[in-house]
Parts: structure tokens; sequence; C-alpha cells
């Protein structure tokens, strides 16, 4: 008991140290969803651990439908969790999440399939996680890391990196930006696709321009990427017979 206490007064003091909006006690008290959230995890994790897992689960969804914050009570979250905001977070529920870690709203940290076991995000302390940002999969979230808003994080993430975009790829790491020489180190699936369509498209105009030299014969070549140079003519000039009906 004296441990809850404890760790209540960490998860105020947190509110006050991450949130400048945060005015009294009262208003954090009362009007902080992810606070409540975040205590109803740890009711609801206690009797996970204690193999009251049907009533772990019901109480789960109770502080889901009082807060729109859902945590599974199997997940591991450690000290002065803050979630801003809250609206449709999701935590599944063998995430492991370490301390001083910071959750905007729409974050879901889930997993990619129906394989059992170790199957959600690990993340590590002092993270932070912007707005609608997914954490997929059994990987790992370095300390000190920052996730950009709306990114998709689908491989592990080392410490001391910012990680944007969709799927997620690092831009900063200890504070040096990392820039990408090769496209595909993004991995995205669909530049996969592009790149290989525009290999195709390559190689049907090389084939194409031989095709056209063969039956030229002896003609000069003609390239297909250059475009061909149109004559200049005047509407005077195109439409000479006109012009001289109407002219006074």
């Amino acid at each position: 008991m004296i441990g809850f206490f404890r760790s209540v007064r960490e998860d105020v003091a947190a509110v006050f140290e991450n949130d400048p909006a945060a005015r009294s006690y009262m208003e954090v008290l009362f009007c902080y969803p992810g606070l409540h959230a975040v205590w109803g995890h740890h009711f609801t994790h206690w009797l996970w651990r204690h193999d009251f897992r049907f009533l772990a689960r019901f109480g789960s969804q109770v502080t889901r439908l009082l807060t729109s914050i859902e945590i599974h009570p199997g997940a591991e979250i450690g000290r002065r969790l803050f979630i801003d905001h809250g609206m449709s977070v999701v935590i599944g529920e063998t995430s492991i999440i370490g301390d001083d870690v910071t959750l905007y709203q729409g974050v879901t940290l889930g997993g990619t399939g129906k394989e059992r076991g170790k199957r959600h995000p690990t993340i590590g302390n002092r993270v932070i996680v912007g707005s609608g940002a997914k954490i997929l999969g059994n990987i790992t979230v370095g300390d000190n890391c920052r996730v950009g808003a709306g990114s998709v994080v689908l491989r592990n993430v080392p410490p001391n990196s910012t990680i944007v975009g969709v799927p997620g790829h690092i831009v900063l790491r200890a504070g040096e930006r990392v820039v990408i020489s090769d496209p595909k180190e993004i991995r995205d699936p669909l530049s996969d696709v592009i790149i290989k369509l525009a290999k195709e498209v390559h190689e049907l105009r090389e084939r194409f321009q031989e095709h056209t030299h063969e039956a030229l014969g002896a003609e000069p070549e003609i390239a297909i990427d250059e475009e061909a140079v149109t004559p200049r003519i005047s509407p005077e000039e195109l439409f000479a017979e006109d012009y001289m009906d109407y002219q006074i």
C-alpha cells in the first residue's frame, strides 16, 4: 500500500513536469484520464499477476470505458508513465514500458500477427512517442528515443535516436543527423515496387529503341526521351484564308 501511494505521488509529479497546462493538484487528480488509466492499471496488473485474469480484464475494460485508454493488465509499466490527453491509446499484453516515458494520444503498442509469447514492443527509459504513432511487433525502442507523430515503427531503434515516417526511419542519432544515401534503406514496400516498375520501363524503352533502329535501317537514331521540336506557326499563317475573309 505504501508503494502504491508513493507511485501516486510520482505520477502526479510527472504530470506537472511534462505538462505546462497543469495548474493545480485538484485539476491533475480529477481531469487527467491518462493518470486515471495508469492508476487503474496498477490494480488490474496486481490482479493479473495473482491469476485473477477475468477480474483483471474486466477492470481494464471499465478503465477503458472511463478514460478511452486501453492498457492490457498483462503489460509491464515502469515508473512515472505520462499519457497526455490519452484518447485511443492502446498498450498490448506483452508490452514493456520503462521509466519516465511519455505517450501522446492515439499511440498504439501492438502486435503484427497471431503469434503467441512476446509479441508487443519494449520501450526503454525516457522515450517520447508522438501522437498517432504505431509501434508494432516484438521490437525494442532504446532509451532516450523520440518517435515522431504518425510514424509506424516496425524494427528495432537504437538508443538516443529520433525516428519518423511510414515506415519509420532514423533521422537523428546521438544528436547527429542521419543521411540516407540509399532509398532502399527506408525499406518501404511501395518504394520497392516503384523502383521495380521504373527498371522495367527502362528495359522496355531500350527494346523499343532497338526495334525502331532496325525498322528505320540507316536512318538516324531517334531518342525516345527527346521532345520533338514543332515549328512555330502564327495563327495568321495557319488560317490565312480565314483572316483574308474577315479583313476590312
